[in-house]
């Protein structure tokens, strides 16, 4: 990309520590996040708790709603926190 700046969202099992699925973009929308969520339980099923930051990505409604409706618990990381995402945020 010449300009600008590319998003990556990775999902990861940290009793693993391996990643299931990724996604690269160029929009802050939700829907590349959502493509990893769904390739990563396919690949994995579905966990108790799916952990993010506070991005407002992982914080809407139609990613949240999804989490929800798979009956997964959802954990969100403290303002400010990098030490409750340090796996992830080593990839």
């Amino acid at each position: 990309m010449r300009k600008g700046f590319l998003c990556l969202v990775a999902v990861m099992d940290w009793a693993i520590r391996r990643g299931l699925a990724w996604r690269l973009s160029n929009t802050m929308e939700v829907d590349y996040c959502i493509e990893a969520l769904e390739e990563a339980i396919g690949r994995q099923g579905r966990p108790e708790i799916f952990n993010t930051d506070q991005g407002c990505q992982f914080t809407s409604p139609r990613f949240t709603g999804m989490l929800m409706e798979a009956a997964v618990r959802i954990s969100v990381d403290g303002r400010g926190r990098w030490m409750d995402n340090v796996i992830i945020e080593r990839l």
